[in-house]
């Protein structure tokens, strides 16, 4: 039987943990992709939205742990990557 993930109670326990585990001691079936943003945000965007849609976008994000801005900023991402030439 394999071990459980310790929960961490900051990001440095992180990653000491992975540096020094041996993972293929873990399940990690569970296990999510976790998306790292590097590059700096530095435009601004303004904008109206119905109430209705903004509600549902943050009902979105929530139920994938992430802010409302964030899950905005990773969908229009998405959409531009999926529609590359």
């Amino acid at each position: 039987m394999k071990k459980k993930i310790p929960n961490f109670k900051s990001d440095q326990e992180a990653e000491e943990f992975v540096a020094n585990a041996d993972l293929s001691e873990y399940d990690l079936s569970n296990a999510k992709p976790v998306r790292f943003e590097f590059e700096n945000k530095t435009a601004r965007v303004n904008m109206r939205l119905p109430q209705s849609l903004l509600e549902a976008i943050k009902a979105r994000a929530e139920a994938q742990g992430i802010p409302y801005q964030r899950y905005i900023r990773e969908t229009l991402e998405k959409e531009i990557e999926k529609n590359q030439v």
